[in-house]
Order: structure tokens, then sequence, then C-alpha cells
């Protein structure tokens, strides 16, 4: 869908929008952070055809992911059991990352990063330190564009966590979850297991980014 969303935008990346090019803001569109009505150039009336006919695609994605009460990844069509949305007053889920350079780290350093498994770069803010464990709110891709600041690029790194609060199934401490990280720019399902849960707050730990079948039970 992202494919189809980016082949019908001008192309011009004007930054008009707040991102400073096309498929930053093709990818604000499939996470609901921005409008069609947000490119100036769309509204014109030449872009017309182009411009429903990305709203048939967002229109589609929402369906989807809204079939039946279900919640479903926009990029492989996996059912989740829950959707992880910011802790009160962020921006973001957590993430909990395993970085060998974060001895040079401090808290409220912005970072670039690629997670282990994942195609797009991300930048985040640092909010809590702890050994190699660098805790952070994401800040980007898109929100990064257009602004001047620093940031200090770490390279891969490996996403050990997620916190946040949810949404979906009821779910437990030990089980093995699919879900849903609202701020993903694939809205990609993950997997991994719940080690924490206090009111409607979840902490999971052992991510993946590939999606197992649950297991047969046999007698």
């Amino acid at each position: 869908m992202l494919r189809k969303i980016i082949n019908k935008l001008p192309g011009f990346n004007c930054g008009n929008c707040g991102y400073s090019r096309c498929d930053e803001f093709a990818e604000a569109l499939l996470s609901k952070n921005k409008n069609v009505s947000d490119c100036p150039i769309l509204i014109r009336e030449e872009f017309k055809e182009k411009r429903n006919y990305i709203e048939k695609i967002l229109n589609k994605s929402t369906d989807l992911n809204n079939k039946k009460g279900k919640i479903i990844g926009l990029i492989d069509n996996y059912e989740a059991d829950i959707v992880l949305e910011p802790l009160s007053g962020e921006n973001s889920c957590r993430e909990v990352l395993l970085s060998m350079g974060s001895s040079q780290m401090q808290i409220n350093d912005i970072i670039r990063y690629r997670p282990l498994g994942c195609p797009i770069t991300h930048f985040a803010k640092i909010i809590e330190i702890q050994n190699f464990l660098l805790t952070v709110n994401i800040i980007g891709p898109g929100e990064r564009l257009g602004k001047e600041f620093q940031y200090k690029d770490i390279g891969t790194c490996i996403v050990l966590a997620f916190k946040g609060k949810y949404h979906g199934k009821n779910i437990k401490v030990g089980e093995t979850v699919r879900f849903l990280p609202k701020h993903c720019m694939m809205q990609k399902i993950h997997s991994g297991v719940v080690v924490n849960i206090e009111n409607d707050n979840v902490i999971i730990e052992g991510i993946d980014l590939k999606v197992w079948e649950p297991a047969q039970k046999f007698d």
C-alpha cells in the first residue's frame, strides 16, 4: 500500500506538508499522522484523480484494520492481539534498545538507529539509561524532517522490549502475544512475551518481527 501511495503523490518534495520528502508524507498518511489535505499540491483540481485514489487506499487500510474488530497489520496481514499506545503524556510507546555505544549517550540525547530486522531508520529521544540499555521515545522518521537539531548515529540496535498502554484482547503475564505498536510506520505486527501488566500498562520483552502461528494443542 505504501508504494501505491508514493506513486500517486506529486513527487515534488516541496516540504509544504511538513515533511521534506513525499515518501515520508506517505508513511505519515498510513500511520494516520497526516491527512491527504495536508498536501497543498494534492488539493489542486488537476490532482483530483490521484487524490481520490490515495483516499480509497487509506479507506481500505482503515477497513482492513477494523474488520470485525480485528487488528490487522498492513504489511503482512497478520492479526494482532493488542495495539500498543503511548504511556500518558508521551508521543509513542517506549522501546528498550541494546546498543554497545550507550556509554557515550546521555538522557535527552536524540539518536538515529535502525532496529535489527526493520528496514526503516528511527529517530528517538533517550529517556532512561541503564548499562547498555537505552529506553527511548520515537520521534521519527517523519517528525525529524524540516527541523534543525543534532543527533548521534548509533547504527543498528536490538529492540529488547516495548512499554505502553494496550487495548484489545485480554492478555496475561507469561503469554506470547502479537502486538502492533501504534507508531510503527510499516504498521507491522510484532511478537513478544508479556512480563508485566499494571492496569492498562504492559511491558513486552523478547521482541521479534517474525510472527509465529499459535502452537497446536494435543490431548
